[in-house]
């Protein structure tokens, strides 16, 4: 006890020495930790300058300078951002000049800025990029929408808004949604608006659309050089309009337009976002205003409507300036560049980054210049900074801000808008990834890429206040009528050929062209000019390149569609089926005195006899026992076979069945003979009635190979066709002009100097076998497939409205009538008969032999099996009288049927079954009195013994 007292106070005293030891070491450590930290920050300047380069005079200025301001006042008051470091912005004003920007550039860069925000204007933005690439200063543009800024010559631009590159993709989408093919580009000839257009035409292209007409003006342009530009504009076919102005001055476009006429129905205008962002600016836009846009389709950047965006928009009356504009999506991008730049600089200061300007040594005074160039520095941590501002990823309130591996911002989608009344209603939605759609596309991205919607809008009401979707052109308004070249044909007028009265050609082909164009809601002025010399028929060919090369605006005629011409100029629907065909020279073939062999083949006659034999054979065996008229001397029998089988062929038989087998055999075969008879007359009927005709030529292969010359039509594509596709020497083609060189070429074959065939359209052949009264056929199928069609230049619309005239015609029986009027004549049969192709083969009987053939096996079983039962029934009990009764009296003096053999069968086979039929009776009757008398006789036996006495 003594003990532990006195060693208490030691084992106190350790104790507090170990935590006073341990708290000696703990304050130097957060002392070091705070000196650390202190000497972090303390490496911080107080101040960063950043510069603010843009036009404060206008829409996109007016919206951003507040937003700017805002912005800096936000991050100065957060202290999680830059604590100890406070921003400051230097604001230059570039008043809309390059010259006067680039200025404004430099001396803002002598103040040391580390990053400038702007400028709005694309092509400021090219000069000053250069200026920043050398002093490593990023450029963070809010408002330069001009697609080539991305490229690599720019690394430190920075563009924090969309680019025009993917707006104009939308503007496609939306040509495309809505069907159209052609548009009218207005555009300022700025860099913004020259390269914009040019992506509005890559992107048209991959939809199968194009830009018609380029109309540029320069900035600044003056009412009378717009008039004249949109006067020349209407006077275009396309009436779809895409206006890729500056919002300062974009309204005057639509204020021309509207004093020209040019805002009524009929007209689209499209509007990039210049259009939302100049009428959002404004505090209430008067009706006057309104009453130019009306029916406009716009397109405007969407910004998902976060939280934080709705913050910021509530406080924007706050905020905004004195004299400043209403709000548009640009002083978003201007808030969030500010943003951009601070968090980056908050990354870069922990990343150990710091902030140091050197002197470029390229830069030199020069005692002749006023300009000091050596003032301006370079950014040590430029090229740092500007990595790291490429790698932030937060939500501002735009959007989300992460840049894509070509700088890019990601998601970038807009609002489709279709103005109207006193303001806009949204259409629909655009993005890269889901296109068109009614769903905001930030909602689109959580679904999986499958249940994405398709490409939809909402309606629109379009200048002139229609909801029905514009065509989008119309005949221009320009007084000069179409040139319609006409081939000038010598041979086959009757589809094309000149004319002395108005319009100055006639023909099947001209009637359906007119026929066609009166179907269309709108007038086509035209001209028909023709096109060869009158002497011989031109070549079609030639007729639609002059088509492609604009020498002609339509070719209407006989011309055929083919694939070469088709890559040239576009056809309307083919209006006329054409093909080619070989017609030949024939001789009429007179009937043969042999010519009622020909329905069947020898197969054929060979199978039927037999049957009729098997058939007769097989009623035979089944009548035989049963039927009296199928018994007698084997002479009388074998004559009876013969003739009640062939009898059966004119159903004049006169043997009556009466056994149940033989019936259904019977039955069945006449069906046979019936169905026989009937195929047979048809096809003689055929064989005798339609004229047998025969020629050498047999069709395209056979003329291939033979070596006789072929006769061509001048003109025609089928020259090309047999020398291109089937191989054929140019030296067995001869050209024929006429129809009468048609029928000489015919007549002398090729030992007279004429042609062994001729390959031809079918039209034209056609009316050639008409018009000789059907001395010529064709021979073989055709071996080609095509038609006739008008040819237009090319992505004509008048070709697809032309089309939908077409298939009109043909519905409403006009299409028809045409062709009665033009060439209803004499109808030949346009192949010749082949005999073989009448006649019948065993191949499409067999089912019916084979029925019958199984029917007769069938019924010779059953037979034979019953015969069978009775014989082994009649054998084991049979007598030696018996035998006698059966067989026929030459054959009873056999000893006993119980020596059986084949004859015995035989025998019992060729007895009457009447006769049978008694025996076995009578064989029974006797069975049973034999019994009866076995039992009698034991009868007596029992009573004998039952009452003998005792």
């Amino acid at each position: 006890m003594e003990v532990l007292l006195i060693n208490r106070p030691n084992h106190i005293c350790k104790t507090r020495a170990l935590l006073a030891l341990i708290l000696l070491m703990w304050v130097p450590m957060e002392v070091m930790a705070g000196t650390e930290n202190a000497t972090h920050l303390s490496t911080r300047p107080s101040s960063l300058n950043i510069g603010a380069l843009f036009t404060l005079n206008s829409v996109i200025g007016r919206a951003a300078k507040p937003a700017i301001y805002a912005a800096i006042d936000d991050v100065n008051s957060d202290p999680s951002i830059l604590p100890r470091t406070k921003l400051e912005v230097i604001l230059h004003d570039t008043n809309c000049s390059g010259f006067l920007g680039t200025v404004e550039a430099l001396q803002l860069i002598e103040n040391d800025v580390v990053a400038a925000i702007g400028p709005q204007s694309s092509g400021i933005a090219h000069v000053i990029s250069h200026v920043v690439n050398e002093l490593h200063v990023p450029l963070l543009s809010f408002a330069a929408t001009d697609p080539s800024l991305a490229a690599l010559q720019y690394p430190y631009f920075v563009r924090t808004t969309q680019s025009d590159h993917f707006q104009m993709f939308a503007v496609a989408d939306v040509v495309e949604y809505f069907g159209w093919r052609e548009v009218i580009a207005i555009f300022v000839d700025d860099d913004c608006g020259r390269n914009g257009i040019s992506i509005l035409g890559d992107a048209l292209a991959k939809k199968r659309s194009k830009i018609s007409h380029k109309a540029a003006f320069s900035p600044g342009a003056s009412n009378n050089t717009i008039n004249e530009l949109l006067v020349g504009v209407n006077l275009m076919e396309s009436r779809v309009y895409v206006v890729h102005v500056n919002p300062d001055s974009g309204l005057t476009i639509f204020s021309v337009a509207k004093s020209l006429g040019m805002m009524t129905a009929g007209y689209v205008w499209i509007a990039t976002d210049w259009l939302p962002s100049h009428l959002d600016s404004l505090e209430s836009p008067g009706l006057d205003t309104m009453n130019l846009v009306q029916g406009v389709v716009a397109l405007r950047h969407h910004t998902p409507d976060t939280d934080l965006k709705k913050s910021f928009m509530s406080r924007w009356k706050k905020i905004k300036h004195e004299g400043s504009s209403g709000f548009n999506s640009y002083a978003l991008y201007a808030y969030d560049s500010i943003w951009l730049a601070a968090r980056a600089l908050e990354v870069f200061f922990n990343e150990g980054g710091k902030i140091s300007f050197s002197d470029d040594p390229k830069l030199k005074d020069t005692n002749r210049s006023s300009l000091h160039l050596t003032s301006l520095r370079i950014f040590d941590g430029g090229q740092q900074y500007l990595q790291t501002i490429l790698k932030m990823n937060f939500t501002g309130v735009s959007g989300q801000i992460q840049f894509d591996q070509d700088k890019y911002l990601v998601h970038p989608a807009y609002e489709i808008l279709n103005i109207g009344g006193t303001g806009s209603r949204r259409i629909g939605y655009w993005s890269n990834s889901t296109g068109l759609s009614v769903i905001a596309p930030e909602i689109l991205y959580k679904k999986p890429f499958s249940t994405n919607t398709t490409a939809q809008l909402y309606s629109v009401i379009w200048p002139g206040e229609t909801t029905a979707i514009p065509r989008g052109w119309v005949f221009p308004n320009n007084g000069t009528p179409l040139r319609i070249g006409v081939p000038y044909r010598v041979s086959f007028q009757d589809f094309v050929a000149k004319d002395k009265s108005p319009p100055g050609v006639r023909g099947y082909c001209i009637d359906v062209f007119e026929a066609a164009v009166n179907l269309l809601p709108y007038a086509v002025p035209r001209n028909y000019v023709l096109y060869g010399n009158g002497k011989r028929n031109p070549e079609y060919s030639n007729l639609v390149f002059e088509v492609a090369q604009s020498n002609f605006d339509a070719a209407v005629g006989d011309v055929t569609i083919t694939t070469n011409r088709t890559r040239m100029v576009d056809f309307t629907q083919p209006y006329m089926e054409s093909g080619l065909v070989v017609v030949v020279p024939v001789k009429e073939q007179k009937t043969s005195p042999w010519a009622f062999l020909k329905p069947f083949t020898y197969q054929m006659w060979l199978v039927t006899g037999a049957f009729f034999l098997f058939v007769g054979a097989v009623v035979w065996i089944l009548e035989h026992r049963m039927n009296q008229e199928f018994r007698g001397p084997p002479r009388k029998q074998l004559m009876t076979i013969f003739w009640f089988s062939f009898s059966t062929m004119f159903f004049s038989h006169r043997e009556n069945t009466v056994s149940t087998l033989g019936r259904l055999v019977l039955i069945i075969w006449l069906f046979v003979v019936l169905i026989i008879n009937s195929s047979y007359t048809a096809s003689l009927t055929s064989i005798l009635t339609v004229q047998q005709l025969t020629s050498r030529i047999e069709g395209i292969d056979s003329l291939i190979a033979s070596n006789d010359p072929i006769g061509v039509q001048d003109g025609s594509f089928a020259w090309k066709y047999l020398v291109d596709e089937l191989n054929i020497a140019e030296s067995r083609l001869v050209k024929l002009k006429t129809m009468e060189h048609y029928i000489e070429a015919l007549q002398y074959g090729p030992k007279r100097g004429g042609v062994a065939a001729i390959v031809d359209e079918l039209p034209y052949i056609e009316l050639f076998m008409s018009n000789t009264k059907c001395k010529f056929r064709t021979v073989g199928q055709e071996f080609t497939k095509s038609g006739w069609g008008f040819a237009f230049q090319r992505d004509s619309p008048l070709a697809v409205d032309l089309s939908t005239a077409i298939l009109q015609l043909s519905e409403n029986g006009d299409l028809k009538k045409i062709r009665n009027k033009w060439l209803s004549h004499n109808v030949c049969s346009i192949q010749m008969n082949e005999v073989d192709s009448n006649r019948l083969s065993l191949t499409s009987f067999w089912g019916l032999f084979l029925i019958c053939g199984v029917a007769c096996f069938l019924s010779l079983t059953v037979f034979f099996c019953r015969i069978l039962c009775q014989y082994r029934r009649f054998i084991p009990e049979a007598v030696e009288g018996d035998v006698e009764e059966i067989g026929p009296p030459s054959r009873r003096s056999r000893p006993s049927i119980r020596s059986t053999s084949f004859k015995n069968l035989m025998d019992f086979v060729d007895t009457k079954e009447e006769k049978i039929k008694h025996l076995l009776k009578r064989k029974g009757s006797d069975g049973k009195h034999d019994e009866a008398s076995k039992h009698d006789e034991a009868s007596p036996s029992s009573d004998g013994q039952a009452h003998s006495p005792s």
